[in-house]
Parts: structure tokens; sequence; C-alpha cells
């Protein structure tokens, strides 16, 4: 009998051998051991405590930032989907939000709500629990600087809670451990007109839909800027814009649009889109003499 015959019992869905192509924005990779959606906090709490410690946990959000290779993801996958992840609520100059919710979505509800410092959110393609993980921004503005506290759990079934300082956010870095499940965050804004929030939301929206890939099927930043660089622009001046890259004949590219963003084609596999973007590291080390450190969260076993 193997670790899977003796999954705990739960309240949400134990899928085994489940794809895993279809929940991410590039649509490839091969399939979890076991994918579990949990019903809520307490199902998932109670599901971490019985489980063999041995077993390896993932968590994957709307897999908007995130490559599973071709082989497969080892253990279980956790993903936290519908209702009972995604609560917003608003009181006074904070709003809380799960850690399921989309960004674009606590953007949105922080105007309605008067709050403003959080527009930042409607430019970034992922939830509140990948954006506490990277101290996730854009625009100019960070995770960082609106969170006041977020609670989680740890492999174990702990509950835990951080607040700001706790985290010691760096630039698309965390120092929470890498195990924590999030699950809902506290920020504070300042009081602003409802207009005027959701006036700055549009103009990141549209100059979001005007300068980046959103309709493809791609992952938003391959890389992190490097200190004094635009990463954008050292894939440029390699000319890796719009060029076809295959390691299984399918190939991926980075994006006329934007070159910081890699798109599938097609038929891309995962091999192709991460072996794009090391062979791009490979390129900007050797002839411009940086390194390129990948945004991009890739989990899995190669093929």
């Amino acid at each position: 009998m193997t670790w899977r015959d003796a999954l705990p019992g739960v309240r949400g869905k134990l899928l085994r051998d489940e794809p895993l192509g279809p929940y991410t924005w590039f649509r490839v990779g091969g399939a979890a051991d076991v994918l579990f959606l949990p019903a809520d906090a307490d199902d998932l709490a109670d599901f971490l405590k019985a489980l063999d410690p041995g077993v390896p946990v993932t968590v994957l959000g709307v897999g908007s930032n995130v490559i599973v290779r071709d082989g497969g993801v080892e253990g279980v996958v956790i993903r936290l989907a519908g209702r009972p992840w995604a609560q917003i609520t608003t009181g006074g100059d904070t709003i809380t939000a799960g850690a399921g919710a989309l960004d674009s979505m606590v953007a949105r509800a922080s105007a309605k709500a008067g709050i403003a410092g959080l527009e930042f959110y409607a430019g970034i393609p992922g939830t509140i629990g990948g954006a506490l993980t990277m101290n996730a921004g854009c625009y100019g503005s960070e995770t960082k600087d609106v969170l006041v506290s977020a609670r989680g759990l740890t492999r174990a079934g702990e509950r835990v809670a951080y607040a700001l300082a706790d985290f010691a956010y760096t630039y698309r870095h965390s120092e929470a451990p890498a195990d924590i499940i999030w699950l809902e965050a506290t920020y504070r804004g300042t009081p602003d007109d409802p207009a005027a929030v959701q006036a700055r939301i549009d103009e990141i929206t549209s100059r979001r839909e005007q300068t980046q890939p959103i309709r493809e099927k791609t992952g938003g930043s391959t890389f992190k800027n490097p200190p004094g660089h635009s990463s954008w622009k050292l894939v440029d001046e390699t000319g890796w814009r719009g060029k076809l890259f295959s390691v299984t004949g399918g190939g991926a590219k980075f994006s006329e649009l934007h070159s910081n963003f890699m798109i599938n084609p097609g038929v891309a596999t995962a091999a192709d889109i991460e072996g794009l973007g090391e062979a791009v590291r490979s390129d900007v080390q050797s002839k411009l003499g940086v390194n390129l450190e990948w945004e991009i969260k890739r989990i899995g076993r190669p093929s």
C-alpha cells in the first residue's frame, strides 16, 4: 500500500493523477500525484495534520506565474479555489482578502470601498496567496507597502499569524517559511474618493492591456529586474524578442509585445518554455555579464 492509498478523509475533492496543464496560464505540464481542492481552511488544516509528513506538498493558485514541468508534481498539490477562499471584506481603511482571491478583484473591492493604495493589484495576474509569497508588485508599488498581517497554516496544519515585519520583504522575496500555506491577508490603505481610485485602476488596466500579451498563454514577468537593469531590455539586446525556441518540436518564444513575457504560441511543452528561459539566461550572462533570476516559479519533475 502506498501513501496515496491512505489519504486522510476530506470534505473537499481528492483527484489522483490529475493533469495540471489546464490549471495554468501556459496550459502545459504533467499531472499531480494527487490534487486536493479543500472545502475550507478547517478541511485543509485537518488534512495536513493527518497527512504523512514525508509527502511533499505544493500550493498552486490560479497558475498565472508558474511552469509545471512535463513529468508532473510529486506528492499533493493543493489548490485554493472557489468562494470559501476568495472572500473579501472591508472596514474603514482596511481590506481583508482570502488567499484565493484574485489580486485584481481585491483592487476593485478597494475602489468600491474608497480605499487607495491597492490599485497596483489590478496589474498583477495572480492571487493574494502568491502575492504574499513573492511580495508581488508593479508600477512602483509592492505588497509590503500596504500589507498589515497575514494568516496561514504550516505543513503540519498549525495556524500561524504574521505581521508585516515578520516577512522581512525585499524585492520579489519573503523571509517567511516557504512551506506556509497562506489563508488570508489584511491590508491598510488610505481613504479616497471611490471614483478616483477606480480611475487609477482603469488606467493601470488599460496600460497593461496595451503593453502585455494578456490574451496569450503566458506566465507574467519571466525574470526579476537585476539591479540597474530592465529584464525586457536585456532580452531585447540579446535578440530574443519573438524568436521561437524548441526543445521538443513545439516551441515557445518571448512576446513581441513585451519581451519579458514568454508565451506558448500553440503546442509548446513545459520543457520548451523552461528551456527558452534558461537559454536566454545563459545568453545574457555570456554576452552582457548580467545574471537574470527567474520570477516565474517552476515546479515538478522533468519528463
